[in-house]
C-alpha cells in the first residue's frame, strides 16, 4: 500500500468511524471506562475542619505540628491496543482484510478515549514486538495509531533504515527489542510474549485490548496474569471463510505464518477440519469466559460498530448489578 493510499484509507476511517463515535458509542464508552477512583497529590499544613484521618502521621513527626494528604478525583484512563500484525493478518475474502478490521477497531476506541480526554497507546506485534507507541492523548495522535497499523510491513526495508523519523520513533528494551525489519510470512504469532511486554511496561493500571485472530497457543496464562492488574479485552477478528470454507472441491491451502501447505476437500463439509473451522469461535469464547476475560468477535466482513456497542451494553448492565 503506497503512502498516498495509506492516507487516504486513514481519512476514510476518520470520517466513518468518528461519525460512529459520535452517534453510538461516545456515552457508551464513558459509562463503561471510568476513572480509577482517587490518587495522591501533595500534602499541606492542617487547617481546622480538615478530617483527622487524612492526617500524614509520618510528616507530622518530621516537622512537629500537623500536616494532611490532599487526594484529587482521578478521570483520565490508559487505553493499550494490542494489535496482531502477523501474516494471517492479511487475509481477507470480502471488502476488508483482517487487518483493515484491526485498524477501523483501533480507530473506533481510539477516538472513543480521545473524546474522553484519556490517553491511548499502541504495541503492534507478531513473534516479537514490532512496535510500541506510548500512550497519549489527542486526535492527532490517535490518527497515527490508526495509521500504523494499517501502514506496518508495507514500508521498504531500505527506507526504513534511512528514515530519521523512524529511528526516532523506535522503542529499544533490551529484553524486547523493536525490529526494523519487515516480518516475513514464517513468522508465528506470540501473544503471550505481547501480553508480557505490556506489563513490563505499564504500570498503572489500563484497559487493554488484545486484537488478533488467535491463532497461537499457550497464551490464556498471560492474558489471565495481566487480568489481575489491568482490564484486558480479548478481541478475535476473523473473516467468513475461516468459519466456513466454500464448496470447491480439492484445493491446496498455504499457513501465511508457518509456510506449511496441505490439501484439502471442501466439498466435505463434514470432514474434522471444516467442524474444527466452525466450532473455533465459540470454543475461544468458552476458553476466555472460564478466565473471566471479557471477549469481542469482530467479523471482517461485517459491522465493527455493532459488536462494540454490544459489549458495551453488557459492560454497563454488568457493572450495575
Amino acid at each position: 500500500m503506497l503512502a498516498k493510499d495509506i492516507i487516504k484509507r486513514v481519512r476514510e476511517i476518520q470520517i466513518r468511524t468518528g461519525r460512529q463515535v459520535a452517534d453510538v458509542l461516545a456515552g457508551q464508552y464513558v459509562s463503561v471506562f471510568k476513572g480509577q477512583g482517587i490518587e495522591f497529590n501533595e500534602v499541606r499544613p492542617y487547617l481546622p475542619g480538615d478530617d483527622i484521618r487524612t492526617i500524614d502521621w509520618n510528616v507530622t513527626a518530621r516537622f512537629g505540628e500537623p500536616f494532611v494528604k490532599r487526594y484529587v478525583e482521578e478521570r483520565q484512563l490508559t487505553m493499550m491496543l494490542l494489535a496482531d500484525v502477523s501474516a494471517s493478518q492479511d487475509f481477507g475474502s470480502a471488502t476488508r482484510s483482517k487487518r483493515e478490521a484491526t485498524a477501523e477497531l483501533c480507530a473506533l476506541l481510539a477516538f472513543s478515549a480521545t473524546r474522553n480526554d484519556d490517553k491511548v497507546g499502541l504495541a503492534l506485534f507478531h513473534g516479537d514486538i514490532e512496535q510500541y507507541i506510548p500512550a497519549r492523548k489527542g486526535k492527532k495522535h490517535a490518527l497515527r495509531v490508526v495509521r500504523e497499523v494499517l501502514a506496518h510491513g508495507d514500508e521498504p526495508q531500505d527506507e526504513r533504515a534511512r528514515s530519521p523519523q523512524k529511528k526516532k520513533r523506535l522503542w529499544r528494551m533490551p529484553r524486547f527489542r523493536r525490529r526494523t525489519r519487515i516480518r516475513t510470512s514464517r513468522e508465528a504469532t506470540s501473544i503471550r510474549g505481547a501480553v508480557e511486554f505490556l506489563m513490563s511496561v505499564m504500570n498503572r493500571k489500563a484497559v487493554c485490548f488484545v486484537v488478533s485472530d488467535f491463532f497461537d497457543d499457550d497464551y490464556l496464562q498471560a492474558l489471565q496474569t495481566a487480568n489481575r492488574k489491568h482490564d484486558v479485552i480479548a478481541v478475535l477478528v476473523s473473516d467468513p471463510h475461516e468459519i466456513v470454507m466454500p464448496n470447491v472441491g480439492l484445493v491446496q491451502l498455504t499457513d501465511a505464518e508457518t509456510g506449511e501447505t496441505r490439501l484439502h476437500d471442501l466439498s466435505d463439509s463434514k470432514s474434522a477440519w471444516a467442524a474444527d473451522l466452525h466450532e473455533r469461535v465459540s470454543r475461544l469464547e468458552e476458553k476466555f469466559r472460564s478466565a473471566k476475560i471479557d471477549f469481542i468477535h469482530i467479523d471482517a466482513a461485517g459491522s465493527i460498530v455493532d459488536p462494540l456497542a454490544k459489549f458495551f451494553r453488557m459492560r454497563e448492565r454488568r457493572q450495575r448489578r
